[in-house]
């Protein structure tokens, strides 16, 4: 009699230990399905920020077309913006990684603690409810999972989409350009052409590559930046020439007549400080006549290059004449 009593007084003993254990075990399974849940709003937040970043694409796709217009920084925004996408898509996909690691702990712990109740041979129902809820909630965060998987496989495909639009829009692109670029050459030989002939029997006038080029002598007085009364009308041949030709240039090509004023290399003794000053001016010069006689100043642009840019490296004073100069220049903008 006395041997029960002493056993029923040691079960009890016990028993506030085990309860203990179970609410310590309790309260680690239900902060670890805290901080599943806080991962999955998280989770929820990154797939929305990258659905915005998908629409901005698709905007940035629909002005691309619209227009029609190579940039290369639009470009490599473009290409940016997909590798933004590609590391969102990773970074999703780590998460995602790491959660089914997570999970499979969670599974690892529950079963060892289904092993210890069992070997213990104590669990309650209570105790069987509770890891059921545990294991149906495991089931959702796994079905969720999946679900993020999924979206993770459709950003993959629509990423790719958009790399192959932007391909292709690049074609295009390059295509329209190449085209705009053939037109201008086209209307450069035509003005080449027309001043070829307007200037035949002009001296000190030459085509160099690409260049219309008037020696400095026909049009300036030395170390001077005025126009002579030759140069005058020199540069309004030229203007009336050019206007034939560049009214017949199509709107949407983005051409321009660039002057450029050359000097030697000699020091300079007049009232401008170095050739770049002087060979500057003479190139605003030039240009403020041209629009004086009626040429779009939107198409012109004046531009000094000092002595830097010889056409003769000599020290003689043919090699100083040939020099001094203005080229004129129909190039794309």
């Amino acid at each position: 009699m006395a041997r029960r009593r002493r056993t029923s007084h040691n079960g009890l003993d016990a028993w506030p230990g085990y309860v203990d254990a179970l609410s310590t075990l309790l309260m680690v399974v239900t902060f670890v399905l805290l901080v599943f849940v806080l991962g999955q709003q998280f989770l929820s937040v990154s797939l929305s920020q990258r659905t915005h970043a998908l629409d901005a694409i698709k905007a940035q796709l629909a002005e691309l077309q619209h227009t029609l217009s190579l940039s290369e920084n639009r470009n490599r925004s473009l290409d940016a913006m997909v590798a933004s996408l590609t590391s969102e898509r990773d970074h999703l996909k780590a998460e995602a990684d790491a959660l089914t690691t997570q999970v499979g702990t969670l599974n690892g712990t529950i079963a060892q603690k289904d092993q210890a109740l069992a070997s213990a041979g104590q669990a309650t129902q209570s105790d069987q409810a509770t890891i059921t809820e545990l294991k149906s909630q495991i089931e959702q965060l796994n079905i969720q999972l999946k679900a993020i998987s999924d979206a993770l496989d459709i950003s993959k495909k629509d990423v790719a989409s958009r790399e192959e639009q932007i391909k292709d829009l690049g074609n295009r692109l390059n295509l329209a350009l190449a085209d705009k670029v053939n037109q201008l050459k086209r209307y450069r030989s035509e003005f080449f052409g027309r001043m070829r002939e307007a200037m035949k029997n002009q001296k000190g006038v030459e085509i160099v590559g690409d260049r219309f080029v008037f020696q400095s002598s026909v049009l300036f007085p030395e170390g001077s930046a005025d126009l002579t009364p030759e140069g005058v009308k020199e540069i309004r041949t030229l203007a009336t020439t050019f206007k034939q030709v560049s009214g017949q240039i199509p709107k949407d090509i983005p051409w321009i007549l660039r002057v450029d004023g050359h000097a030697d290399k000699q020091p300079i003794h007049s009232k401008f400080p170095s050739n770049w000053e002087l060979s500057s001016e003479r190139a605003i010069m030039v240009v403020k006549l041209l629009i004086q006689q009626g040429v779009d100043p939107r198409h012109l642009a004046a531009t000094g290059f000092a002595d830097y840019q010889p056409l003769d490296s000599g020290n003689t004073a043919q090699a100083y004449a040939r020099n001094r100069r203005i080229e004129f220049r129909l190039t794309d903008r």
